[in-house]
């Protein structure tokens, strides 16, 4: 018989021999693994995170420890939890490329059924520095809170159960919004990223000051009778309860846990559903020609002729319409401006904290060839000779002087309006004036000497792996060198403070702005025979990514 005439048979399928966890569990630890077998520079920042996170969770479940018995042991416990909670809700938003080994975009082609990929996606995402620290603070803060047997018990329940949130809480918030995160405007959001951090952090610490000052721990109470009953710290807060023996409270508010858990789970199954079986609808309207022209007529109309006009306009729609400039530019303004402003309202802020403005905004000087990313090769061609390349940086310190210089005014008058400190104003200008003209001096020379390139995903991979070290030199460096070239201008007005001449402090402005403007043209000069001189080096770093 030949196989021809062979019996046509229908295989049976093959009995799976494991379930969907084990595999994504390994499928994760196998792509962090060759991931950091790609360079040394991610193995090296992988274990110093590793280790940092390590020290850190150490030192709080030690703290949380030290605070068994103490009256107000619930309070910092339960505060803490929920502060938590909020973090593995909101910072999704703000980092949504954090875990790309987990975007459910990539598993819309596979027959996978909702309920296994869920709880597979569910484990998976238990493998990280991040939950791993997060499980040290819930440990920390069920053994702060869990006395007797009934705590105990409730302590045992309470560490899975917040886990299981935290994480569930994350990924529905992720997968929801999935495609809103990964389409161009909706990368957008990652400019709010900078704001909340930079107002959050000022605020908590403004907060903290004021709860030293209102009489301690005890003026929390308010609040932490309402977040107890909230699900994020519910969990750990019925450890308490059980440990006073209210027991009744401490079953309702496990309860609150397990059932915003089981609604956690099938919201986010609902999005997954969504997001596998329906089309992708997130489109970008085209641009209106009409209105396009007309905006362009009426910005040429300002800007001087040339060259100039053309990198200018260029520059500056990178600002509006990139979002990784953009978030890099609100950063910026938002953290220049609430340093001062809001050392100047505790009263704790000189007129000088303004220079502040003028520092975070020189930092966008550096690293402007890596901007453009691989579009760079069109500004390449552009270039064939030092003055090409002056004209080219020149039009980009215009733009970053036509934001920064009204934005230092601002904020110098502003702190000194709210201090009362108006004799102290005319240094503080001219210290900015000399300080921005530095860093647009060393922002540009290292911008030739170390370029670094800007990857294209992720709101927040700033630098491509094995690059690193060239971002640190480039910013850390320029600056270093930046604060040694303002020395002439930093020097004076110390011995005006020192010596009492207040009434010369206006010699500043006008010296400053000098000064400033010598330095940062010497800068750009020789920044412009570097960049000609190393166009194929440059071109080559900028468009790895």
């Amino acid at each position: 018989m030949s196989v021809l005439d062979a019996p046509v048979t229908s295989a049976a399928p093959a009995a799976p021999t494991t379930g969907l966890t084990p595999i994504f569990v390994s499928l994760k630890l196998t792509l962090l693994r060759n991931g950091l077998r790609q360079s040394s520079g991610r193995r090296a920042v992988f274990v110093v995170s590793l280790v940092f996170t390590l020290l850190l969770a150490a030192a709080q479940v030690l703290g949380l420890v030290l605070l068994r018995g103490n009256e107000h042991a619930g309070t910092v416990v339960v505060l803490l939890t929920g502060v938590v909670a909020l973090g593995w809700a909101v910072l999704p938003l703000f980092f949504p490329s954090g875990d790309d080994t987990l975007d459910p975009t990539r598993l819309v082609m596979l027959p996978l059924r909702p309920e296994p990929l869920i709880r597979a996606l569910l484990v998976s995402s238990m493998i990280g520095i991040g939950p791993l620290f997060t499980l040290c603070l819930v440990v920390g803060s069920v053994l702060a809170l869990a006395h007797g047997a009934a705590g105990i018990v409730f302590a045992v329940l309470a560490v899975p159960l917040t886990m299981l949130l935290c994480v569930a809480l994350s990924r529905a918030v992720t997968t929801a919004n999935v495609r809103l995160l990964n389409s161009r405007k909706g990368r957008d959001l990652a400019v709010l990223s900078g704001l909340v951090i930079a107002v959050g952090i000022q605020f908590v610490n403004f907060g903290a000051q004021r709860l030293g000052q209102a009489g301690g721990l005890s003026t929390l109470d308010p609040a932490v009778d309402v977040v107890r009953w909230l699900p994020g710290a519910s969990a750990v807060a019925s450890v308490d309860a059980a440990s006073d023996g209210s027991y009744g409270v401490a079953v309702a508010q496990l309860l609150i846990t397990v059932a915003a858990l089981a609604a956690l789970m099938w919201m986010w199954q609902r999005s997954m559903v969504r997001l596998m079986t329906s089309p992708d609808g997130s489109t970008l309207a085209a641009a209106e020609p009409a209105r396009e022209e007309s905006g362009r007529g009426r910005l040429s109309a300002l800007l001087p002729e040339g060259r100039t006009a053309t990198v200018m306009q260029r520059s500056l729609r990178y600002v509006a319409r990139d979002p990784k400039t953009k978030a890099a530019w609100v950063t910026a303004l938002a953290v220049g401006a609430i340093v001062p402003l809001l050392n100047a309202v505790q009263g704790t802020g000189s007129v000088y904290f303004a220079c502040f403005a003028a520092g975070m905004l020189g930092m966008q000087m550096y690293n402007q060839f890596g901007q453009d990313t691989s579009a760079f090769w069109m500004v390449a061609l552009t270039i064939s000779s030092p003055r090409d390349a002056y004209v080219e940086l020149r039009a980009r310190a215009f733009v970053l002087l036509l934001l920064t210089l009204p934005f230092t005014l601002i904020v110098c008058a502003v702190t000194a309006a709210v201090i009362g400190d108006w004799q102290a104003l005319p240094g503080a200008l001219g210290l900015s004036f000399a300080l921005l003209g530095s860093m647009l001096a060393t922002g540009a020379v290292a911008s030739a000497l170390f370029p670094y390139s800007i990857p294209q995903e992720g709101a927040f991979k700033n630098v491509v792996p094995g690059q690193g070290g060239l971002a640190w030199i480039s910013i850390l460096g320029g600056m270093l060198a930046a604060a040694l070239l303002a020395a002439p201008v930093i020097v004076p007005t110390i011995w005006m403070h020192v010596t009492d001449r207040h009434d010369a402090l206006w010699l500043l402005v006008p010296g400053g702005l000098a000064y400033g403007a010598l330095v940062g043209w010497a800068g750009l000069r020789i920044a412009a025979r570097r960049t000609a001189a190393r166009l194929p080096e440059i071109l080559a770093a900028v468009s790895k990514g």
